[in-house]
């Protein structure tokens, strides 16, 4: 029987390409997470950003423009998830689990640090922390501030309120490794590294920005090891798939840049709107395929 990392050496599955192994795939555990976690380490106020600054003044208004949707989304996103995890570190079933669960609230809050970081030296986004994230916020439209301001905030008060709920951990699980992870964070960092790459610019973000998928895949492959033991109980896979529907039509906006609505075609950062809604949709279909789920309705 195949292990993840034999398949991705990433510690997710959203990279196996063989649909006929997906049913038998040996997720990683929390315990081998947590191990994965300790060799993993970066620091992210030691990435060194002055070609970044360089390039970000030579790039056209047009061009930045462009590009501070996908940042903003990032640099929002990391702090919500940060903040709104300690409901989860609550509803831990094991030591092995609690240990994996608290690197994860300290991985978030890491990357956050990032994005306040190039949003300061690169952006030169001037006062605190809190007005740069205000700042960003502008950038954002009403879908994220759906899922994220939202759904998110309210599995995670629900397990805070009582974390030995069953039902509420497979919703927040679902909402936030599945579709905020899973399906947003993982396919904007893609595609980002991607155009970065390419064009050969903001190197430092780009080292920060490789961990941070790194870290993520760790992350998603937590909830998807989780939600692989949960579903066996056909009440809880309904529960999974009753979550999904009512999350993911927020999650399709939050893929629409500013300047269009949901249903139009785009083009972002030269990427056809088919491209990533394709990208998103196959790797969380691959991920469901692991647990024993199927795509709802709503995203076929």
């Amino acid at each position: 029987m195949p292990s993840l990392l034999d398949l991705t050496q990433q510690g997710d599955v959203a990279t196996i390409t063989d649909e006929s192994k997906l049913g038998s795939v040996t997720l990683m555990d929390p315990q081998e997470l947590y191990r994965l976690w300790e060799r993993q380490q970066w620091q992210s106020g030691v990435i060194d950003f002055s070609q970044d600054r360089r390039d970000w003044e030579e790039m056209s208004e047009e061009q930045r423009q462009e590009m501070m949707y996908g940042l903003s989304a990032f640099f929002v996103g990391e702090e919500r998830v940060a903040t709104q995890f300690s409901g989860l570190v609550m509803a831990y079933d094991s030591q092995h689990e609690e240990a994996f669960l608290c690197t994860q609230q300290v991985d978030e809050a890491r990357h956050a640090q990032h994005f306040n970081n190039l949003y300061e030296q690169v952006l030169q986004y001037d006062g605190t922390y809190e007005q740069r994230l205000d700042a960003a916020r502008t950038d954002l439209n009403d879908a994220y501030r759906v899922l994220f301001d939202e759904h998110l905030v309210e599995v995670n008060q629900t397990l805070i309120e009582n974390p030995r709920d069953l039902e509420a951990k497979v919703d927040y699980i679902v909402t936030y490794h599945m579709v905020i992870e899973g399906m947003l964070a993982l396919t904007g960092q893609y595609f980002q590294t991607d155009y970065m790459e390419k064009n050969g610019i903001l190197p430092g973000h780009l080292e920060g920005f490789r961990k941070i998928a790194r870290d993520e895949h760790r992350h998603v492959a937590y909830g998807t090891w989780y939600l692989q033991q949960k579903c066996k109980d056909p009440g809880l896979a309904r529960r999974a798939q009753d979550k999904l529907a009512e999350t993911l039509p927020a999650a399709a906006g939050v893929l629409v840049p500013p300047g269009y609505t949901l249903g139009e075609d785009f083009t972002y950062m030269g990427y056809t709107s088919q491209e990533q809604n394709e990208f998103a949709y196959t790797a969380l279909s691959r991920r469901l395929k692991v647990i024993g789920l199927g795509l709802p309705a709503v995203a076929a």
